[in-house]
């Protein structure tokens, strides 16, 4: 799975793992406003490679967890969505606003390998830092972000984006930052 590889989805070892963030992210989308102590216990099990200082607004939902990597002070809005098949490497001060969708996991194009068998693969998404994801905006599997990057609201991200751009629409094209 991490490694680029099909795997089955249906294997027993990862359906627990992920029963197993369902009922941590259960926790946290329900966890009272103001309780911090709670918050920070249930972020450091569900996400042991992030930084105490992650700041995520729930809901928010991921397949494992454990595969997701962030820089100091990211911050995730309501709504988002990682699907961290693959590792997802965020760098640091990454702001996401609401419902930003991060997808590692994708299918195979040809019907008959992928046929009845739940079979998938992961491409990993990087992403660098001081980057502003915009509202609804989906970062597609194998895409890295530079550093300094702005992604406008709504857009689609199927490709690379360099360092000091803003990149916006269906798909997201990229466009330097004037300084």
């Amino acid at each position: 799975m991490l490694n680029g590889e099909l795997y089955s989805a249906a294997d027993p070892e990862l359906v627990r793992e992920r029963k197993r963030t369902h009922l941590l992210l259960h926790r946290l989308n329900t966890t009272e406003f103001g309780n911090e102590s709670t918050y920070g216990e249930i972020i450091s099990e569900l996400l042991p490679h992030c930084p105490s200082d992650i700041f995520i607004q729930p809901p928010f939902y991921c397949d494992y967890g454990s595969n997701i990597y962030c820089g100091e002070q990211a911050f995730f809005n309501y709504d988002c969505v990682v699907l961290d098949v693959a590792p997802v490497r965020i760098g640091a001060r990454c702001f996401f606003a609401p419902k930003v969708q991060l997808y590692t996991a994708t299918h195979p194009i040809d019907h008959v390998v992928r046929g009845h068998q739940l079979l998938e693969y992961g491409k990993p998404i990087t992403i660098g830092d001081d980057c502003w994801i915009g509202g609804g905006s989906v970062i597609c599997p194998g895409v890295t972000i530079g550093d300094r990057v702005v992604i406008g609201a709504g857009s689609v991200v199927t490709k690379d984006i360099p360092s000091d751009s803003v990149a916006y629409g269906n798909p997201a094209v990229p466009h330097p930052i004037k300084k």
